[in-house]
């Protein structure tokens, strides 16, 4: 998505909603997503076997095309799984922070500011926020205490 025009209060409630029903449909996460005036980053950590990251955004798509109006998502994006090292607890942290500070280093707002359009989506905690505090110890307690006990058997090929 490059198109800028479409990044508003109303479109970040309409993309919150379109993704909790993805993570609940998909059997997802989303620690950190972070939209910016002409693109998105998000984080998605599967909670069950059958739980599909691809089907997630395939359907994040399809629901925010009306919601963007003219704009388009570009056509291929930057997808990327991350690496065993970068699952790690404090390496994949790292990863979420980077995220976070996609506004700061591209101008938008002074460091110490809170952006608005950045948060978390974890299905029965909509006020689970990257920026508190304790979001991290909360966030994997939630995680764990909702990871199916196969989540991890499942072996795809990197694409």
């Amino acid at each position: 998505m490059r198109g800028t025009g479409w990044l508003n209060e109303p479109f970040h409630v309409r993309f919150r909603e379109i993704m909790l029903h993805a993570s609940v449909r998909e059997g997802l996460f989303c620690p950190t997503y972070c939209l910016m005036p002409d693109h998105l980053h998000l984080v998605w950590m599967g909670l069950r076997l059958d739980g599909d990251q691809r089907n997630g955004m395939k359907f994040l798509r399809e629901h925010l095309g009306p919601a963007l109006r003219s704009h388009r998502f570009q056509h291929l994006p930057h997808d990327h799984v991350l690496r065993e090292l970068e699952r790690k607890r404090n390496a994949f942290a790292a990863v979420c922070h980077y995220i976070l500070e996609n506004p700061f280093k591209a101008g938008l707002i002074p460091r110490g500011k809170e952006w608005p359009f950045y948060g978390s989506v974890v299905p029965g905690y909509p006020t689970l926020h990257p920026m508190q505090p304790d979001f991290w110890p909360k966030f994997w307690k939630l995680y764990f205490a909702a990871l199916s006990p196969d989540a991890g058997n499942l072996k795809r090929p990197l694409r």
